[in-house]
This record gives C-alpha cells, sequence and structure tokens, in this order.
C-alpha cells in the first residue's frame, strides 16, 4: 500500500473510513470528498478502506454480522483504546451476540478476546504499509458505529507522528458530539461539523498556507477558540458535486482479496437532508441543512458513470428520503435504460400502486419505508404526516409490484396508551399478508425534537446509554454528548404494554418464513371475469376461500385503491347505503379489506400482479 513520492508543493491528505463500515460498499464520504479535492490542484487525496483487511481478517460472513450489531462492534474496539475496559466490554459484546434477530446467532460463537486480537493485527498491519509522513493531513470519517475504531486508530497514528494534524468529521461528530470529541480525544485536532467539502478544502489550505486557523469557518471545531454552536451549513447546489471517486476501493478490494471477487453495491446521493424532517424521534438530519437534491438527469449519469468504470449494476441510495417529482422522473427514465439496474432507497410511505411499479420497472427492488407505527395516534405524536391507512397501502402495494419492503414498528415510544398498543395489535392482523416489519424499541437520539424537549413527551431524566458506559471510562464519558442517550420516565410501564406486539411481530415473522408458497401472496385473489375467488392463509387455522360476485366483485376491484366510502356509493348507485355499509363491514371482519375511519382498502393481491 506504499504510495509514491509526491510533489514537494502538494498538500497530502489521507481519508479513512474504519470498521465497521460496510465492507461490499465504499465509502460514499471518502468518493465525495476526494473528488471534490481532487479538483483542486494543490491538494492530492488517498482515500483508504482499512475495514477491507478487518473483512478478510475475521471472515467476511463475521464481518457482515458484527457491522449490523453495532453495540457489538464498537465493544471490540474498546480495550484498544481503554485497556481498563476490557472485562465490561466483553460483557457487552456477549450480549449483543445474544439477542434474537440481526443474524446474532452467527456470533454467538465468536471469542471476544481473539477477535480483539485480529483487530488490533489488522490495525498495526495496515498502518506498517502506510506511508504516514508523506501526508500533511489525516482525516477519519465518523458516522454510526465507527466511532470507537476511529479513534483508536487515529491515537495509534498520532503516537507514531505527533505533529501530523488528524481531522475528524461525519454524522457522528455534529455540535455538541464533535466539540466533545476534541474536548476529550488529544489524538483529534480539529472536528468538521456538518457538510465536508468546503470545510475540509478551506482547512486544508490554511494548514498549508500556514494560515491563521481563527478565520477558519465556525463549523471547523477547533480548541483555540471556545465552541460555538452553528448550522451546518452545505453546497447550495448538489449538482455542482463531482461523481465520487470509488477508484482506490476495487484498488484495495483487488489487493485485499485477490482471486476472489466480489460485487460491490455502489452508494449514490441523490439528496442531502429530509424533504419532510418532522419526525420527533429523528436524528438522521443533524448534519445537513435544509433539503437540496441534484437533478433527474444528473443522477442518471453519475449512474451510468458509475456503471462504466466499475463494471457494477446494484447501487443503494445513502438519502434519507428521495425526491419525489426527481424521482419519478429518475426512473421512468431508468426503465427505458437497455440496462438491469437494481436500485436500494430509503423513501416515505407511497401509497400510489402506479407509482411504485414504475419506480420497480426503473430498478428499485428493494425499500425501506418509515411505517414506524400502526396507530394512527401514535403517528400524529411521532409527526409522521401519515395514518395507518397509508402505512398499510404502502405495505399492500410493494408487495403487488414484487417490491421488498423493509420497515421498522417503533416499540416503547414514550406516552403511548393502552389504547395504541390495542389499536397496533388489532392492526397487525390485516398486515399478516405483507412483507414483516421488525420491532424497534425506542431510543432517545442526541438532536432529535424528543431529545430537545424531553419533557414535552413524558421523559423526565437524560441520561448516558448504560451500554456506552461500559465502553468507555466514567471521567471521558461524563463529558461527552453521544449520539445515543438513556432516558427516565414510563420505560418499565412501555416496556410492558408493548410485550405483545413484539411477540406477535415474531409470530409473524416465524409465519412468512415457514410458508411453503412463496410465489403466492398469503391473501390473493383470481379474477373469473364475473366472479373473484380469494384466498386467504392464516397463522392458526386452514386456508379459506371467499368467493365475490357481480357488484361484489366490482366493488373490492374499484378498491384496490385507497377509496373513500362516498366514492365508493357514488361509483355504485344502485347499492343501498345499508347494504353497503354491511358489505364492508364484512369484508374488514374477514380481513381481507381495511377500514379506517370512512376510508376503504382491498387487501388482496392479485396472482397476476406484474
Amino acid at each position: 500500500m506504499n504510495t509514491p513520492a509526491p510533489p514537494a508543493d502538494l498538500f497530502r491528505v489521507a481519508l479513512i473510513s474504519m470498521p465497521w463500515s460496510i465492507f461490499n460498499r465504499p465509502s460514499v464520504q471518502l468518493g465525495a470528498l476526494k473528488a471534490w479535492l481532487d479538483r483542486d490542484n494543490t491538494i492530492q487525496t488517498h482515500t483508504f478502506h482499512p475495514y477491507l483487511q478487518v473483512a478478510k481478517a475475521v471472515g467476511t460472513e463475521t464481518y457482515h454480522h458484527l457491522a449490523r450489531n453495532s453495540w457489538a462492534g464498537e465493544a471490540l474496539y474498546s480495550p484498544l483504546l481503554f485497556p481498563g475496559q476490557r472485562q465490561q466490554a466483553a460483557r457487552l459484546f456477549h450480549e449483543s451476540c445474544q439477542d434474537k434477530g440481526k443474524g446474532n446467532s452467527e456470533l454467538r460463537g465468536l471469542d471476544f478476546d481473539q477477535t480483539v486480537q485480529l483487530l488490533d493485527d489488522s490495525l498495526d498491519r495496515w498502518l506498517a504499509d502506510l506511508d504516514l509522513a508523506s501526508f500533511h493531513l489525516i482525516g477519519f470519517s465518523i458516522c454510526f458505529n465507527q466511532l470507537l475504531a476511529s479513534l483508536t486508530a487515529a491515537a495509534r497514528i498520532k503516537k507514531l507522528h505527533p505533529a501530523l494534524p488528524i481531522v475528524a468529521g461525519g454524522s457522528g461528530c455534529v455540535g455538541p458530539m464533535g466539540a466533545s470529541l476534541l474536548h476529550n480525544f488529544p489524538q483529534l485536532d480539529y472536528v468538521i461539523s456538518g457538510e465536508g467539502e468546503e470545510s475540509l478544502a478551506r482547512l486544508c489550505h490554511c494548514l498549508r498556507q500556514n494560515d491563521a486557523l481563527e478565520t477558519l469557518p465556525l463549523q471547523i471545531i477547533l480548541r483555540s477558540r471556545p465552541f460555538v454552536e452553528t448550522p451546518c451549513q452545505g453546497l447550495a447546489d448538489l449538482n455542482q458535486l463531482p461523481t465520487p471517486d470509488y477508484t482506490p476501493y476495487f484498488q484495495q478490494m483487488q489487493d485485499t482479496f485477490p482471486g476472489q471477487p466480489f460485487i460491490p453495491i455502489l452508494p449514490l446521493e441523490f439528496s442531502r437532508g429530509c424533504w419532510w424532517n418532522r419526525c420527533t424521534f429523528c436524528n438522521l438530519n443533524l448534519q445537513w441543512q435544509g433539503y437540496r437534491w441534484k437533478q433527474n438527469d444528473r443522477m442518471a449519469h453519475e449512474v451510468r458513470e458509475q456503471s462504466r468504470r466499475h463494471d457494477c449494476l446494484d447501487f443503494t441510495f445513502t438519502d434519507n428520503a428521495l425526491p419525489p417529482k426527481e424521482a419519478d422522473l429518475f426512473f421512468q427514465t431508468m426503465a427505458a435504460e437497455p440496462v438491469d439496474y437494481d436500485f436500494f432507497a430509503e423513501i416515505r410511505v407511497i401509497t400510489d400502486g402506479d407509482k411504485l411499479a414504475a419506480y420497480r420497472r426503473g430498478g428499485l427492488s428493494s425499500v425501506q419505508v418509515g411505517i414506524e407505527s400502526l396507530s394512527t395516534t401514535l403517528l400524529a405524536r411521532m409527526e409522521k404526516g401519515t395514518t395507518v391507512m397509508d402505512n398499510i397501502a404502502a405495505m399492500k402495494q410493494s408487495r403487488a409490484c414484487h417490491m421488498q419492503l423493509d420497515g421498522n414498528l417503533i416499540t416503547e415510544f414514550p406516552g403511548s396508551t393502552e389504547e395504541e398498543v390495542a389499536e397496533t395489535l388489532h392492526n397487525l392482523n390485516f398486515v399478516l399478508p405483507f412483507t414483516p416489519l421488525a420491532a424497534a424499541a425506542f431510543f432517545l437520539g442526541e438532536g432529535s425534537p424528543i431529545g430537545n424537549n424531553p419533557r414535552k413527551f413524558g421523559i423526565a431524566a437524560v441520561l448516558q446509554h448504560p451500554k456506552n458506559r461500559r465502553l468507555f471510562p466514567q471521567e471521558i464519558l461524563a463529558g461527552m454528548a453521544m449520539l445515543i442517550k438513556e432516558h427516565r420516565g414510563d420505560r418499565a410501564l412501555q416496556r410492558r404494554l408493548w410485550r405483545p406486539v413484539t411477540k406477535k411481530i415474531v409470530k409473524w415473522q416465524t409465519f412468512h418464513a415457514g410458508r411453503d408458497i412463496h410465489g403466492i401472496p398469503p391473501l390473493s385473489y383470481r379474477d373469473g371475469g364475473s366472479f373473484l375467488i380469494i384466498r386467504q392463509e392464516q397463522i392458526n387455522g386452514p386456508c379459506l376461500q371467499h368467493r365475490l360476485r357481480g357488484t361484489s366483485r366490482a366493488i373490492y376491484l374499484y378498491c384496490q385503491k385507497i377509496r373513500d366510502k362516498k366514492d365508493v356509493a357514488r361509483q355504485f348507485p344502485a347499492i343501498q347505503p345499508e347494504a353497503l355499509r354491511d358489505f364492508l363491514a364484512d369484508l374488514a371482519t374477514k380481513r381481507i379489506l381495511f377500514q379506517e375511519g370512512t376510508r376503504i382498502l382491498a387487501l388482496a393481491i392479485p396472482v397476476s400482479a406484474p
């Protein structure tokens, strides 16, 4: 990994992404920063992905599961930075690996001390191959579950080269979090809060020209001046951004896994921030100021360019929410391409089946959707801007167009009522045919609306998370602002209230995992022209068959999209109001139709769905 000697007048920067970044994916942060800085002919940027070496050392399958289990991954680096925390970190590691789900069965036999030693040796070997003396600045991208690995590597670099400046940035370094990192860890010299392109370029020029550091913008946190929290200003126009440069990742991948090529998934950035940005529990937008997006043709050009450069067809959008109008046009363009692209994206709830089908034709095969709740009053307190009907429609329509939907159902939300839990349990009966959600216990995030105003949500006290108390010495943790926090309030009540929901979700997941007929939805229909036959599987009980004839068939087909009861009455004026009400109520009792207020939705999916 030795790098050639640079021209003497170039300012050389090394940007590093540590575990537990996903190993079969280059870092979008490093790729974007390198492409931006490389436009400056006074700066030479090198990017490094040592998580590839770690994946080789522990095995790619083990690495994959550790990357999904943030507490276990962080626990493995804790004793390398804080030897006195080894015993507590080991306990946290083993407890985290015992949790059900998350693929943790693959981690239960992993030896903690041996794995820590593997990480220790891998880091030393990687640093030995790196010509640190040739660089003028080292930068670490610190996002979720990369904190302890990055601090460990930075400490070793600083020990080897005390005068070499080190900067950190990323979503784990925003505002007070970044200031507390700089205050507690002398291996860091600077922290960038918010978007990095312009701030990192300013820092490079300041160091290169030996200018006064105090001239740097407040987004660059310094020890030499008091911390002032400031908005995370960024680029006004994302179309200015060059295409991220992932070439070093592919070179390092080939060096690390020679003869064992795997096909990476390339990250794409369509937008920054979130156009909704109201969810009370969310802290994913701390590093962004406002919502900005690329034009659809600019995004399509980037996809084509990355595909040609790296012979890849698989992409994942890093956005918190795709820009709706531009996404419509982008997927329309992709559908017309003679190339089999495949995309993953996080999207807000889309109830329009035609739009989802168009996205699917454009290559969007899997989505993370912000479902979060099956109680409309709870959704209102979360400020999701959706209802249970919207969520169920999104789950149904994605299943109908063969789009994999992943989503969470937040449990133990502060202030949840018995009525909201009962509503959730009731509505879980109606989503049985669709892809199961995952139960996700509420956590309090730094900078979220709840975190900024906890008493409004019945939270009596905000504390350091007990798992962080196992990872960090108390004297350091006491002065740190951490991304995830603990809270006191009605937690014991919430755990008790939500326990039946968690159990019901497990049954839902087990039902889908054990189905024999994977090609046919659990609730489907076949159209006979003048009649429908609806097939309905149950968790406990025989498969049911329902037949709807004539007008009953027509009403059910009309309600394949969300309809208001008034619209149904106008569409079928010959049906008496009482008869229509009783018919819809009967379908809801059979759980083949969902009603919320005056809105209704037929739940069965056509067997012939494309």
